[in-house]
Formats: structure tokens, sequence, C-alpha cells
């Protein structure tokens, strides 16, 4: 025991407090950062010489602890593309290392994960985090809405259109009368599209023949095959409980094609550039989801819906809380271009910190794992919002208190050793 050592161990413990400053520090600096995830401070006791009857001061060290793990608080977001996890994951970025001589950029090839969720679109169409970091996702095919899961790659919105879609569904829910009157209604008109994009009316009308027996026929006047506007037609039966019971006898350029349980006819009008194929789905035989006789006074269109459309220039971009970027045109239609998953890791709080709330995969915090939303432990999306920082202030004033006061008391153990030192010296006097 020396009084040498008493001072080494103080200085031991100004070093150690210090370091917990300097992590308290960081953590007050960025209480405010979006995705910022705080860092604790581990105390280690080191000995010198330990037994039952002797123990001489030894020292003490630090390590960080690092809350990857800890969830923020999920706050609302003014930016529809905000995006905040819930539970465990990271989304994947990537960072820009250069551009490209047209100033498009390009990318690390070192992969980043963050949860720092506030994305924009930069001025390359790209999604971007207010720490400069490219939101990484998988491409999903426009025309087939396949999702290609075998690569993530910075999420890019570059179409600025989309062709027409000719309609090739037509799905109705109304109801004829049990009972039509003479005055009835029983004729509907629905807008449906070529594939140049121009619209055309069809034309449904019923007609009863006996009670729970109709025909149905369809027509366009811009229909040009056969010699006039009809396209064909259909019988129609129902049950006596007033819910479709079959199809037959189809005339014209129309055919029954439904299933055993699927009331579908499909039609082929002629817009001037060849047969259109349109399937009419009529709902499910037996069931009232779509075509019905229920006791009315007159002919009650519920809904049409038909699957085609004009040409759309591009509107906007927007987020799901299935994770699917959608682009948005002002034909209404709407196309996922990406769908964002999650990344997660045996042992986050072990990832490596990087500049920007980013992490990268070290060998203890086990290798990165790439899933969908809500399956093997990744968490979920909340749109719209963004996840804040984990620090908590009051929690880390109290430390600040703590540290500046074991601060205080270590140099006061410096200063009276070194006025013990003082008087041992002056002892020859």
């Amino acid at each position: 025991m020396s009084l040498f050592g008493s001072m080494s161990t103080a200085i031991s413990g100004l070093n150690a407090q210090a370091a917990a400053f300097s992590n308290i520090s960081d953590n007050l600096a960025n209480s405010q950062t979006v995705g910022f995830k705080s860092v604790g401070t581990h105390f280690i006791d080191y000995l010198t010489d330990s037994t039952q009857f002797l123990n001489e001061s030894g020292s003490v060290a630090t390590r960080p602890e690092y809350e990857n793990e800890l969830q923020g608080t999920v706050q609302q977001s003014s930016d529809p593309l905000s995006m905040a996890i819930t539970g465990q994951g990271f989304f994947s970025v990537s960072e820009e290392a250069g551009a490209t001589a047209t100033g498009a950029p390009q990318f690390s090839a070192q992969q980043y994960y963050t949860r720092t969720g506030d994305f924009t679109t930069d001025n390359n169409g790209y999604l971007v985090n207010s720490a400069g970091e490219y939101l990484d996702g998988y491409p999903v095919n426009r025309a087939t809405g396949a999702v290609d899961t075998s690569q993530l790659v910075p999420i890019q919105v570059t179409q600025t259109h989309v062709p027409p879609v000719a309609t090739s569904n037509v799905a109705i829910v109304a109801n004829v009368p049990a009972d039509p009157t003479a005055t009835s209604n029983l004729t509907s008109e629905t807008g449906i599209y070529d594939a140049s994009g121009v619209s055309h009316q069809l034309q449904t009308t019923w007609t009863q023949n006996a009670p729970n027996n109709w025909t149905l026929s369809l027509s366009s006047p811009d229909n040009v095959a056969g010699g006039g506007t009809t396209i064909g037609s259909v019988g129609v039966t129902f049950n006596a409980n007033g819910t479709l019971a079959s199809l037959g006898g189809a005339t014209g350029a129309l055919a029954v094609t439904g299933s055993a349980s699927e009331g579908e006819v499909q039609i082929s009008p002629n817009f001037g550039s060849g047969a259109q194929p349109v399937t009419i789905d009529l709902g499910g035989y037996n069931q009232a989801n779509g075509i019905t006789q229920f006791a009315a006074s007159d002919y009650q269109v519920t809904n049409v819906t038909q699957n085609g459309s004009t040409a759309g220039s591009f509107t906007s971009i927007s987020a799901n809380s299935d994770g699917n970027i959608v682009a948005n045109y002002d034909n209404g239609h709407a196309v996922t271009i990406a769908q964002v998953p999650l990344t997660t890791f045996a042992n986050a709080d072990d990832l490596q910190r990087q500049n920007g709330q980013a992490f990268t995969e070290t060998e203890s915090s086990g290798v990165a794992r790439v899933d969908q939303l809500n399956t093997n432990g990744a968490g979920g999306l909340v749109v719209g919002s963004t996840e804040s920082s984990n620090v908590d202030i009051a929690s880390q004033l109290s430390q600040l208190i703590v540290a500046q006061q074991a601060y205080g008391a270590n140099a006061k153990v410096i200063t009276s050793a070194n006025e013990l030192l003082t008087t041992t010296l002056n002892m020859k006097q």
C-alpha cells in the first residue's frame, strides 16, 4: 500500500469519470437527433493485489454500453415518406461514394444500417434521410408486381408517367328488383378503356323473362363488331332467397367463363382495334356479394369497378405500413416500385457506430438478416412518423451530477495524498 498507489488510482478515477462525461455529453447533444441511440458507461475494476489480509488500491476503467436496441419515442411527422420502426430491426441504407459525370450518385460497397427514417426525395429521385443516407429496398416489377428479394438497391423514382391500361375486368354489385314495375330503370352504364386509353361506355340492361329469370344484355355505342352496338347477352337465374343461381344461354361476343363458384362472363367488344376481352364479375353463386334479386322498387347499383385507365403523369410518392413504396399518378393509378424490408442482428448492441446515426456489422453483432416486416423478429413500420432519440434527458442529468461529484471526489483524493506526501517529506525537519 502506498500514497503513490492511491494517487494513481484516483487518476484512473478521473479518467473514468471523464469518459462518462464524454458519453453523457454525446447523449445530451443528440437528445433531439432523429434515430440516435444513446451510449452508457460501464465501469470496470482492475486489481493490483488483493488477498484476505491485504488490499492494494487498483484502478478503474470504462467501456461504452451501447443501447442500440432501446426503442425511441415514435413521433408524428409532416413528411408522408417518414417511417418509424416499432420493434427490432434497422433500415438498410447506402452512402454516397462519389458522383458520375452527369451528377448521379455512386454508392459505397459497404452496407450501412440506421433507425433514422426521416426520408425525403432528392433531386435525382432517391429516398434520402437527414443524414444523407440512401434507403435501400427490394425492387418491384412495375408490370407484374413481383418483388425481387435477391438484391437490395437504393430506391429511386424515375418514371414520370404510366401508359394507358386496357380494361380487362369489370365487377358489378347491384340489385335487380324481385317484382319490377313498368317504370323501373333496369339500365346502367360504366366507362371502360381500350388499349389507347380512350374511354367507352359499357351499358348493362336487365330484362325479366319470368320470376327469378332474367336476360342481361351488354352493349356499347362504340362497338363496331356484328353490325350493331350489342356485344352479347346471357341468361341469369336467381335462387328463391335472391342470390345468384346460374348463368347460361350466352349469345354474341359473350361467353360464360366463371368457375363452379364464381359468376363471371367474358365479353369481346371491338372498338376499332380488334376484340378486347373483358371479364364481367357478377359475384359468387349462392352469395350476396355481386348481383342479387331482393325486394326493391327499382334497380339499385351499389358499386361498379373496372381496372382500366388513361395514361397518367406522376404526381407523388408515398409509403405504406406494409413497407411498399408507391408512385401515384393523376389517372388514379398507384404503382408499387419498391418494398422496404428490415435488417436484424443477433446482438444489435455490438454494431459499430458510424457517422449520421448509422451502424455497420461486426463479428460480435452477428451477420445481418434481412426479413419482411413483422417476421422472424423484425418489427413493423409507422408511416408518417419518425423515431426520436432514445436519450432520457432526466436520467442523463442525474448521471451528470453523479459523475461530477465522483470526479471531484477523485480530485480530492489526489490533493489529500499530495498533502500526506508533503507531511511525510517534512518529517526529516
